[in-house]
């Protein structure tokens, strides 16, 4: 058997058993963690703060893209949740707008849309 063949049975037989290869998430699934709902969500944003039309739709499209690119998912969650409770009042959401780590995920934020800033409008 041509080792071709045969690490092509091996991966098939790992499949088969339920264990991933050893490539168990290709670069494309990286690079596309955000769920559909969390890029339709932030284009509606987009276009509401910077017009309806066509072009602005291809310009907020290509800006999250670019975000995801740069900011894994889970990170987006963490910086856009500390960013709601910041405009929230009261003692309890004082962590969020005074805490070092907040400030630090919110950075990261924020380099991500500048830098989409920058590429796509």
């Amino acid at each position: 058997m041509s080792r071709l063949r045969h690490a092509a049975a091996l991966g098939l037989g790992l499949l088969a058993i339920g264990a991933q290869p050893a490539t168990a998430q290709s670069i494309a699934e990286q690079l596309n963690d955000y769920p559909t709902v969390a890029r339709a969500d932030y284009v509606f944003g987009c276009m509401a703060v910077n017009g309806q039309g066509r072009d602005v739709l291809e310009k907020c499209a290509c800006s999250i893209d670019t975000i995801a690119s740069i900011l894994p998912y889970e990170r987006y969650v963490q910086a856009e949740t500390v960013l709601s409770m910041q405009q929230v009042g009261g003692e309890r959401m004082s962590m969020f707008r005074s805490a070092t780590m907040p400030r630090a995920i919110v950075a990261d934020l924020r380099r991500a849309q500048a830098e989409a800033e920058i590429l796509c409008f």
